[in-house]
């Protein structure tokens, strides 16, 4: 769960994507959320 201060660093934790990838995503994301993924990278771009 997010705690206060999570946006203000560069923090991540893994992530399980429905597909079954894991990638890392900031602090704040909660399990269930929609996020933006960039596919070519893999990476986390932003909320969805």
């Amino acid at each position: 769960e997010g705690v206060r201060g999570d946006t203000a660093s560069n923090v991540t934790k893994p992530a399980l994507l429905e597909t079954g990838k894991t990638i890392n995503v900031p602090l704040f994301i909660k399990e269930g959320e929609n996020i933006k993924i960039d596919t070519r990278s893999g990476a986390y771009m932003g909320r969805a």
